[in-house]
């Protein structure tokens, strides 16, 4: 298809200014392109295949004419704001919390369940950025031995948390330098030279609402409502990519060398590991691969049918923007 309408929603956000600029990089057949922010935003100037384009506010209408709206804004503003561009035509694209326990709603990434993406009915979700990238490398193992169980600790980037969060870090380091207090506002605590294990809100079961997101998402993503997952999500002073330290036991045993080539086959997945050289994934590699990376990978010295390994990507682009841009590219 040659001139999909489309439309950013949140296009001066962290997630957003990505969106905007993968369209370009991918050359997505955008005929027009409409940007949405906030009040405050309007006005914002871009450039996009050569073109300016300038950030409006949304209002009745603002959608009639667009194919798909890609949404990075946030849970609550998503849930009235999606049904208003699936009423007004759009299909809707959104990386929030939103929609993606719904059980009328895809929650897709394109290399593992993109037939899902044909049961829409309108809006479909983008993955957690954690989720996305365990689950990249959990799929072709689920599929070749099974899966019984998946321990999984997250050391995730402030970016994340959005660009307020990536100003804090900074100003922190240089109040650090400098011999000055350090002001904390995004995070309960000082993120810089240090490790929160708090990401979201506590539930009563005292997980988060970031480690409850990768037991529910991936048990939906893998279609199996009874896999064993526990998680602890750490937020790390790292400005881009998420990195994950994942334990898997299989239902059958599978060998490190068939693992390690059955992950090296995947599509969208690099397999870094060769630690005698200094060999493994970085999230400072992620600003520049949009791969999932996955290195360290060993069995278990206290189960024999299960393994280790270390995931590595960048948040905003494959966590978050890119798996939307190739949502939507599928559709095409």
């Amino acid at each position: 298809m040659d001139n999909v309408n489309t439309a950013v929603v949140g296009a001066t956000g962290e997630v957003g200014r990505e969106m905007v600029k993968i369209l370009a990089e991918r050359d997505f057949p955008a005929g027009k392109l409409k940007l949405f922010a906030t009040e405050k935003s309007k006005g914002q100037e871009f450039s996009f295949k050569g073109e300016s384009y300038y950030v409006d506010t949304i209002k009745e209408g603002s959608f009639k004419d667009i194919d798909i709206a890609l949404f990075s804004i946030g849970s609550s503003p998503s849930k009235e704001i999606v049904p208003q561009a699936v009423k007004e035509g759009a299909v809707a694209i959104d990386n929030s919390n939103a929609f993606r326990m719904d059980e009328n709603v895809p929650l897709v990434v394109p290399e593992i369940n993109p037939r899902m993406i044909a049961e829409h009915e309108g809006i479909i979700a983008n993955p957690n950025c954690s989720t996305i990238q365990m689950v990249m490398a959990l799929k072709p193992i689920y599929d070749r031995a099974g899966i019984e169980k998946i321990l999984v600790s997250t050391y995730q980037a402030v970016s994340g948390t959005g660009k307020k969060a990536v100003d804090e870090l900074k100003q922190q380091v240089k109040d650090f330098a400098a011999g000055r207090e350090m002001k904390s506002e995004v995070y309960p605590h000082q993120i810089a030279f240090n490790a929160l294990p708090h990401i979201d809100v506590f539930f009563e079961n005292g997980y988060t609402k970031e480690e409850m997101k990768l037991v529910r998402e991936t048990r939906k993503i893998l279609a199996d409502s009874s896999l064993a997952i526990s998680a602890t999500a750490v937020r790390i002073p790292v400005f881009y990519g998420h990195a994950e330290a994942v334990n898997v036991e299989t239902s059958e045993k599978i060998s490190i060398e068939e693992l390690t080539r059955i992950l090296a086959e995947t599509e969208g997945i690099d397999v870094v590991d060769n630690p005698e050289e200094n060999q493994y994934p970085l999230p400072t590699d992620s600003e520049t691969n949009d791969n999932v990376m996955v290195g360290r990978i060993r069995e278990d010295l206290a189960n024999n049918k299960a393994f280790n390994m270390w995931i590595v990507a960048n948040n905003l682009r494959k966590g978050a923007a890119l798996n939307a841009v190739q949502i939507a590219e599928k559709m095409l």
